[in-house]
């Protein structure tokens, strides 16, 4: 059975940072599959327009919330519950940047409450609702690829969704031999808030970047394929180059390159070497092949 089999008539959604961006176009795509649909944000002015944009009905409700405080989070279990019964599908999808030094505690503070313990908290509180659907249920949790390739810059941001990618991938071998599935969903370049869009902006698209629809489909068809990933490609980055860039951070680890190497002065001809060389070639390097037996071991 397809994991998308959540996502049908009946069944509930609750998708935390869901009154704009990405959240916003997955609630969307699960109310046309005419599901009923939680938003939960901290914005009252993106939620009241989220439950515009929904259509308003009564299979819609908008929840403020701050999820980096467990205890909101207890109080929405009980709300939404008491509103819809269920929660088949659980996107746990809010997030937050800023930037900051690393003399700068609050601004670490104020990454890692929303973007960390802001899943943790909804994993806590909602898994035992999800896991205990009487059909298919899923967990979908928003990741970054700065999670991943960690650029330079911003390392709360960062350290953030590494964190993030690493409970994913633990919940989800956890969760194996059950009816839920886990899906981590790491978004490029995406038209949200963060960037400059959002339902209350006028600001046109860059020409790189997709729509959060865009974002929202992809992660739908990487549900019915049944993978746990779904790491989007945009219009400026492939997933060839998406996965050249990745191997060559593992590549830090394995080759016992400096950290960062991708963005270090003395390496950056290298680099352009590599991104010119075939994926099917890189994956079939030694010392990625090494790495992969050693894992195995």
């Amino acid at each position: 059975m397809s994991n998308t089999a959540v996502i049908k008539p009946g069944n509930t959604s609750l998708i935390t940072g869901g009154a704009s961006g990405i959240g916003l176009a997955v609630a969307t795509l699960c109310r046309k599959h005419g599901m009923r649909v939680a938003i939960v944000d901290y914005s009252n002015e993106y939620l009241a327009k989220a439950k515009e944009i929904l259509g308003g009905s009564e299979d819609v409700e908008t929840y403020q919330v701050d999820v980096s405080d467990l205890n909101q989070l207890h109080r929405l279990k009980d709300k939404v519950l008491e509103r819809f019964g269920s929660v088949e599908f659980l996107m746990l999808n809010a997030g937050v940047s800023a930037k900051g030094g690393w003399n700068d505690v609050d601004y670490f503070h104020k990454i890692l409450d929303t973007n960390l313990y802001g899943v943790i908290n909804g994993i806590s509180t909602f898994m035992p609702v999800v896991t205990s659907a009487s059909g298919p249920s899923a967990i979908v949790i928003t990741g970054s690829k700065q999670g991943i390739t960690n650029p330079p810059g911003n390392p709360a941001y960062n350290a953030s969704k590494a964190a993030v990618k690493a409970l994913a991938e633990h919940l989800s071998y956890d969760l194996r031999d059950t009816k839920t599935s886990v899906h981590l969903l790491v978004p490029g370049w995406t038209f949200t808030g963060m960037s400059g869009g959002g339902p209350l902006s006028n600001t046109e698209k860059p020409a790189g970047a997709w729509w959060p629809e865009q974002v929202a489909d992809y992660l739908y068809q990487k549900m019915d394929e049944g993978k746990f990933y779904a790491i989007c490609p945009d219009n400026d980055v492939t997933s060839d180059m998406d996965k050249k860039r990745m191997l060559w951070s593992n590549g830090d680890l394995v080759d016992e390159r400096p950290a960062l190497s991708r963005w270090r002065e003395t390496w950056q001809d290298d680099v352009k070497a590599y991104m010119k060389r075939d994926l099917n070639d890189l994956m079939g390097s030694p010392n990625l092949s090494q790495m992969g037996n050693e894992i195995e071991e």
